[in-house]
């Protein structure tokens, strides 16, 4: 169902632009709070509001810059509209004053091929310099590029529930147009986005939506029957229902996190999936006694780092222009604590995953390097070893997943195993 574009859409689409743009807090949540105050707005008109909103904070920068000046957040919203969705003077009429058609045309004409590469990227540039020390500038631009489009929407099936071709028949019967995902062998891929929260299928835990990407980091711990294993920042717990269901239910799942809030979140999710082995434990820190405890008794741990975000800035734009170069190097050094913590949890013959979300070597690769210099008892296990057992065929001896490659958010993670 579209949403119908009228004065009062666009006013609440401006209304969300002035708070996100004053990057008091990440934007989802700012959204997120907005529709809890304006509950007449629809799901179509949701995601308007959503999506205009985020074209902008993704296409901003290049957008500014063949505007030549500094724009009103109203007029930031005219040219996204007219640029990235195509919108000329007809779809736009309901909103468009006659001052502003000709200023809108003469943006929507001037050339791109002129602006700087960061620029034409729209990326910060200290951001864009990081990702040309990675990546020849060909495909910074093809990375940019995919970056900058919406992020489809991911299931992932609860095996303990249903299966994959199952759950695609349920969906269909429901008039929702979905596909087996491209990797993971969990994974499932609808053709909209259609208003989950409150489907009978989702209610009854046969799936949580998680991107296909990050089921990949979960199918990399292996977790088995009767384990112990830990997720060491579980977060609300996407990876925690994904190894939960790796382990059919038996064994000691531990979900530590230091946010009391993340792990409230995690609890009706537990609920729904029909998990009973899943123990959540807030910790204070990566020292914490509660940790101590554990110390060379799992089998497995899961390290999904806090970390710059930067690979999910499809879904999160916003993150660009918050993230600094100076943020970047403080992550490291939490990484590496982080990190250092967690091996001391592995029994000798275990297996530590280390993953984040970013797309910069020094959050991945340069962790990894640095842990093993420092960990003669650890040894790097080729990922793709691991996911060619499970019927995955992804090359490196560490995984890098990204947008313009694999059509996943951006994603890292090294398996390390621990000597017997």
């Amino acid at each position: 169902m579209k949403a119908r574009f009228t004065p009062a859409l666009f006013a609440h689409a401006e209304a969300v632009l002035g708070e996100v743009l004053r990057f008091a807090h990440p934007a989802d949540a700012v959204v997120s709070r907005y529709f809890r105050e304006h509950r007449q707005l629809g799901h179509a008109d949701r995601g308007f509001v959503a999506e205009t909103v985020f074209a902008v904070l993704r296409r901003g920068r290049s957008i500014e810059a063949r505007c030549a000046g500094r724009l009103s957040d109203r007029q930031r919203l005219l040219v996204t509209l007219a640029l990235t969705r195509g919108w000329g003077l007809r779809e736009l009429a309901p909103v468009l004053n006659a001052n502003e058609q000709a200023w809108l045309e003469a943006a929507r004409a001037l050339p791109e091929a002129g602006l700087p590469p960061a620029v034409r990227c729209d990326l910060p540039d200290w951001l864009h310099a990081r990702l040309l020390g990675q990546y020849p500038e060909a495909e910074v631009e093809q990375l940019a590029a995919a970056l900058n489009r919406p992020a489809p929407l991911d299931l992932r099936v609860n095996t303990l529930k249903t299966n994959r071709e199952q759950l695609l028949g349920e969906l269909a019967a429901a008039g929702i147009e979905a596909v087996a995902g491209q990797w993971s062998s969990l994974a499932v891929r609808l053709a909209d986005k259609p208003a989950l929260a409150k489907h009978p299928l989702f209610l009854g835990g046969a799936f949580e939506v998680q991107d296909e990407g990050s089921q990949l980091l979960g199918l990399l711990v292996e977790a088995r029957r009767g384990e112990m294993v830990v997720d060491f920042c579980a977060g609300a717990g996407g990876k925690t229902l994904l190894l939960g269901a790796q382990m059919r239910n038996t064994g000691r799942l531990y979900a530590f996190d230091v946010s009391e809030k993340r792990l409230a979140n995690l609890k009706p999710r537990l609920a729904r999936s029909g998990l009973s082995n899943v123990h959540p434990v807030r910790i204070e820190h990566e020292r914490d006694l509660k940790i101590k405890r554990l110390a060379g008794k799992a089998d497995r741990v899961l390290v999904d780092a806090p970390c710059s975000g930067l690979g999910t800035l499809r879904r999160n734009p916003d993150l660009k222009w918050r993230q600094d170069a100076a943020a970047i190097a403080e992550l490291g050094a939490k990484q590496t604590a982080i990190l250092d913590s967690a091996a001391r949890l592995v029994r000798p013959g275990g297996r530590l995953v280390y993953a984040t979300c970013s797309l910069l070597a020094e959050e991945n690769e340069a962790v990894v390097t640095d842990f093993l210099a420092r960990h003669p008892d650890f040894v790097l296990m080729p990922a793709s070893t691991v996911l060619e057992r499970q019927g995955i065929a992804l090359p490196g001896d560490m995984l890098r997943l990204l947008p313009h490659r694999h059509d996943t958010d951006g994603f890292f993670a090294a398996v390390l195993e621990k000597r017997a």
